[in-house]
């Protein structure tokens, strides 16, 4: 967990104008949040699915101030789980419960589909030209890429084929971690959709490939074999939390005045001093405000 260097993502489109493709090589970027979450290795392989998926469908945002959530309400021991996106890219996440670790399958692959069981997916695109976008479908398999795929399906009528994977050290810390997301655009050569369907079967352990050190272009080549594409940038992505005193002075202001006060008391009451701190959930920073700050 030395490499501070952040993760890289392929963006490309074939050549037809049938999809557009995005290969993430996540590794460094799961690496941050094993380290923020101190995250269990059942827990590590849910949460890291989600934030690679969450980087690249943040990363097809229309405008720079947009954003996505993308999460599961789960009624297994993992508790809720999201990941939050912007146009960039880089990605801030929350696990309510990262302890989480159940025994292996039988195959050997963390057993995602129970740490999150059954409930729903949900995603929120907040765009800074309107209002918040929601939509929520029902868990299918809890392994993330099937349901996110499905959600894209059922939600909002897009044909995706997504593939994710983090593969762990015996430390704990991810060894290799991507992830390949392909959506149909409008009106499809059948040629290409069957070529898609065919070449899926190659990207059932896309860890693996990355662990191999293949690089995201190489990838897209195995996804899209025999299909004419163009990469048209490369973007480096990160695990990056934008909370600051200020946003969580906001967030306080949201409270009632006697709510405050109450809470302010029973600081007191406790022999504190009469403040409080408010904790980010997505990266563990602590911020401290005043009586006068808070009552001003």
């Amino acid at each position: 967990m030395e490499n501070k260097k952040n993760s890289v993502m392929l963006r490309g489109m074939t050549r037809d104008g049938s999809a557009r493709v995005l290969v993430i090589n996540s590794r460094d970027m799961v690496n941050e949040m094993i380290k923020t979450h101190k995250t269990a290795p059942t827990a590590t392989a849910a949460l890291g699915r989600l934030v690679t998926a969450a980087s690249m469908i943040g990363s097809m945002l229309p405008e720079p101030g947009d954003s996505v959530t993308v999460g599961f309400k789960g009624e297994g021991p993992l508790g809720q789980i999201l990941a939050v996106a912007d146009y960039y890219g880089c990605v801030k996440a929350y696990v309510q419960n990262p302890e989480t670790e159940l025994p292996r399958k039988k195959n050997g692959a963390p057993d995602v589909g129970n740490a999150i069981g059954a409930g729903t997916v949900f995603m929120v695109r907040d765009l800074a030209s309107g209002e918040p976008q929601t939509g929520t479908v029902e868990i299918v398999s809890g392994e993330v890429a099937e349901d996110i795929a499905t959600y894209f399906a059922k939600s909002e009528q897009v044909p995706t084929l997504l593939s994710l994977g983090v593969s762990l050290d015996k430390d704990g810390s991810c060894l290799a971690a991507g992830g390949v997301l392909i959506q149909l655009l409008p009106f499809p050569e059948e040629e290409t959709v069957a070529l898609l369907e065919r070449n899926a079967e190659k990207l059932s352990h896309i860890s693996s490939l990355f662990e191999k050190g293949l690089s995201n272009e190489e990838i897209a080549e195995i996804a899209l074999e025999d299909i004419p594409f163009d990469p048209f940038d490369s973007l480096e992505v990160a695990y990056r939390c934008d909370c600051s005193a200020e946003r969580m002075l906001k967030k306080i202001r949201s409270l009632a005045r006697s709510e405050i006060e109450r809470m302010l008391c029973e600081q007191e009451a406790e022999g504190k001093p009469r403040e409080l701190t408010a904790v980010c959930r997505f990266c563990g920073s602590e911020y401290t405000f005043s009586e006068k700050e808070l009552l001003k």
